[in-house]
C-alpha cells in the first residue's frame, strides 16, 4: 500500500545478508542507491576507480587525473572526458546538494583524500544529483565515528523532513533506529521478514515473532547491563584485567608530521613529552601490547596506519621505525623491505577487502597469508597447513555451505557435554574427533568454495582469519569486524584472544573447549610475542584485550592527541568509551 511521501523506511537485519540488499534492489527503478560495502567499492567512485593502487590516496602530488569532488558530483570522472556545458539546472542542483550536505568546503579536494564520513556525504550527494523519487542507502552508518554519525543522521533527518526524496535504508541492530524513521521491515538471522509496518506498531508488537522483533530493536547502545566482578566479557576477560607488559618496540614514530602541500593531515600539534613540548606525533607500539587508535573521521587514523603498513610514500622520509628499522638504509643498517613488513604483519581492513582477489577459494584466500602477495604461491609447511585446517574447522559453521550437517567441532562438543559415560572418556572422545576429521573430508568444501561466493559478512570473516593464521608479530584490525553479524563477531573476538582454548562464554562464564580438555594441539590466540592494533568506531567491535589507546584530535584543531589505559574490557567498563572520546 502506498505511503505518504515523507515516510522513511528502514530494513533492520541481524546480519549483512543478501535479503536486505535484494529488498533494496526491488523497490523501484526511479531511485538512486548509495551502498557502503566492499562489493560496491570503498571510494566515492565505486567500481570506476577500483583499479587504483592502495597508496595512491596518500600521494601529495596532484595529477591531472585526480578528479575533484565537484568533478565527481558533475559526472566528470573519465580520464579523457568530453567537453560538456553545464546547464543552469545542473548548477542549481549542485548548489543545493553541497549546501544540504555541507560539502562546499570540499569541492576542490581530490576524492582520494576524503575521509570515510566525507565519502558518505559525497556519495549521497551524487545520488541526490539524479533527483530521485527514492534514495536507497545500504548501511549508511557503518564504520562512522560518533560525531560523524550524528552529523550524517542529522543530514538524513533533514532530507526526510523535506519529504524529498523518500529514504529507504538497511540497518543493523547495533546501528540503532533513528527517531525520524517512520516504518520498519525486520529481518531475522534466517533472512525471514518477521515484521513490517509503522515503527511504533512494531515497538509494541505482540504475537509469534514479537520476541525476535523486540530483540532486534533492542540496540547494543541501550542494552548495557550491570556486571559483577566475577563476570567475564564475551571474549573471556574479567572486569579488572590489567594489560600485558610491553616488550621491544615494533613501531616507533618520533615527531611525525604528514602534509600535502600546505595541508597537514597528521601531526599538526605540539606534544608534551615529560617536561618538554615537541612537534608532531610521538607514539610507539611494543611487543605484547594490545592498542587501539581512535578519532573522528578525517583525523588521520588511516594515514597513521598507512605509515605503519608502509603503504604511504612518505614512510621513507619520516622518522618512522618498523620492527626497529627505517625504510631507508642508514650507515651500518639496511632498510627494511616491504616484503619483510608484509611477512611480519597480519592486516584486515575495508581497503584490503575491496582489492582482495575474489576468484580465490576460501582455503587459498587464508593460505595467502603465507605468501608475498595474495596471488603468489604460499610457502606452507606442516605446521602452517595444520593451522589453516584448525581455523577452517573452528569457523566451519559460519563458512561451510554444508549447513544441514553438524561440523566436526560441534560433534565433539556434543559428545563431551552429553550426560553419558562417553563425556568422561578421553579415548572415546579422541576417536570421535579422529573419525570426524579423517582425511580432512570435513573441510574439503574450502578447496571448492570461492571467496566471491561468500556473503559480505563471511568475506570479512575470512580476511580476519587470514590476518591471524600466520601468527604475525603485529596484527592490525582496521574496521575488520565492521559489517559482520553479531554472533560471528563475538565468536571471532573470542578466538582472537583465546584461540581454541575457550569454546564460548555463557552467562558471563568462559567454557573450556573440548579440544583444550583433551590436551590436543591447540591454537591459543594472541601470544605475548605478538602486538595487536585496532581501529574501530564501534565499541562492540573493540576486542576485550585492548588496554592502551590513543585518540587523535579533530582535523584542524591543533590539539595534541590524548592517550590512556583501560583497566579491563570496554564491554564491562561503561565509562571507558566516553573516556576515550571525551565528548567528541
Amino acid at each position: 500500500m502506498p505511503r505518504p511521501r515523507g515516510d522513511v523506511e528502514a530494513g533492520l537485519e541481524r546480519s549483512r545478508g543478501e535479503e536486505a540488499l535484494s529488498l533494496l534492489d526491488q523497490i523501484g527503478t526511479d531511485s538512486s542507491e548509495a551502498g557502503f560495502d566492499a562489493e560496491r567499492g570503498s571510494s566515492v567512485g565505486g567500481t570506476s576507480v577500483r583499479g587504483a593502487y592502495l597508496s595512491a590516496r596518500y600521494e601529495s602530488r596532484r595529477e591531472e587525473t585526480d578528479f575533484s569532488v565537484r568533478d565527481y558530483l558533475m559526472g566528470q570522472t573519465e580520464l579523457n572526458p568530453l567537453e560538456s556545458s553545464e546547464s543552469d539546472a545542473d548548477r542549481h542542483a549542485l548548489e543545493e546538494v553541497v549546501d544540504r550536505l555541507n560539502l562546499r568546503g570540499l569541492l576542490s579536494m581530490p576524492v582520494a583524500n576524503l575521509s570515510n564520513g566525507q565519502t558518505r556525504r559525497a556519495r549521497i550527494a551524487k545520488a541526490l544529483m539524479a533527483r530521485p523519487e527514492v534514495l536507497l542507502l545500504d548501511g549508511p552508518f557503518m564504520g562512522l565515528d560518533p560525531r560523524t554519525l550524528r552529523t550524517l543522521s542529522g543530514v538524513l533527518s533533514e532530507l526526510a523532513e523535506r519529504q524529498q526524496p523518500r529514504l529507504v535504508m538497511s540497518l543493523r541492530p547495533e546501528d540503532g533506529v533513528p527517531e525520524w524513521v517512520s516504518h520498519l521491515v525486520v529481518i531475522d538471522e534466517r533472512m525471514r521478514i518477521v515484521g513490517h509496518g509503522p515503527k511504533q506498531d512494531l515497538t509494541n508488537a505482540s504475537g509469534t515473532h514479537s520476541v525476535t522483533i523486540q530483540g532486534l530493536l533492542k540496540t547494543v547502545e541501550h542494552s548495557e547491563k550491570a556486571t559483577s566482578p566475577e563476570q567475564v566479557s564475551r571474549d573471556g576477560f574479567g572486569a579488572y584485567s590489567p594489560g600485558r607488559r610491553g616488550g621491544d618496540a615494533l613501531v616507533e614514530m618520533q615527531g611525525v608530521k604528514v602534509a600535502y602541500g600546505d595541508k597537514v593531515v597528521l601531526g599538526d600539534w605540539e606534544q608534551q613529552l615529560g617536561t618538554e613540548s615537541h612537534p608532531g606525533l610521538w607514539w610507539s607500539l611494543h611487543r605484547g601490547q594490545r592498542a587501539g587508535i581512535f578519532g573522528p573521521n578525517g583525523s588521520g587514523k588511516t594515514t597513521m596506519l598507512s605509515l605503519i603498513t608502509s603503504d604511504h610514500p612518505q614512510t621513507y622520509s619520516l622518522p618512522v621505525k618498523i620492527f626497529g628499522r627505517s625504510r631507508l638504509p642508514s650507515p651500518g643498517e639496511p632498510g627494511i623491505s616491504v616484503f619483510d613488513i608484509q611477512r611480519r604483519m597480519g592486516h584486515s581492513s575495508p581497503e584490503v577487502h575491496a582489492f582482495f582477489p575474489k576468484q580465490l577459494t576460501v582455503r587459498r584466500a587464508i593460505e595467502s597469508a603465507f605468501a608475498d602477495a595474495p596471488l603468489a604461491k604460499p610457502k606452507l609447511d606442516k605446521k602452517a597447513n595444520r593451522r589453516v585446517d584448525a581455523l577452517l574447522r573452528w569457523f566451519a559453521r559460519e563458512l561451510s555451505p554444508w549447513q544441514h550437517q553438524p561440523t566436526s567441532i560441534e560433534m565433539l562438543t556434543a559428545a563431551s557435554e552429553s550426560k553419558t559415560p562417553l563425556s568422561t572418556n578421553p579415548d572415546a572422545l579422541k576417536e570421535i574427533w579422529k573419525e570426524a576429521t579423517i582425511d580432512d573430508l570435513d573441510i574439503v568444501w574450502a578447496t571448492d568454495l570461492r571467496f566471491a561466493e561468500l556473503s559480505f559478512s563471511n568475506q570479512r570473516l575470512v580476511l580476519f582469519i587470514r590476518a591471524l593464521v600466520s601468527s604475525p608479530d603485529l596484527v592490525i584490525l582496521d574496521e575488520a569486524l565492521s559489517g559482520i553479524d553479531e554472533r560471528t563477531r563475538d565468536k571471532a573476538l573470542l578466538f582472537l584472544s583465546q584461540g581454541e582454548m575457550v569454546s564460548r562464554v555463557e552467562d558471563g562464564v568462559a567454557k573450556q573447549s573440548p579440544i583444550a580438555k583433551l590436551e590436543m594441539e591447540t591454537y591459543e590466540g594472541l601470544s605475548d610475542q605478538q602486538a595487536l592494533l585496532v581501529i574501530s568506531h564501534a565499541k562492540e567491535d573493540v576486542p576485550g584485550c585492548v588496554r592502551d589507546w590513543i585518540c587523535l584530535p579533530e582535523p584542524g584543531e591543533g590539539k595534541p592527541p590524548r592517550s590512556g589505559k583501560l583497566s579491563g574490557p570496554l564491554e564491562l567498563n561503561p565509562n571507558g568509551w566516553d573516556e576515550i572520546w571525551a565528548g567528541r
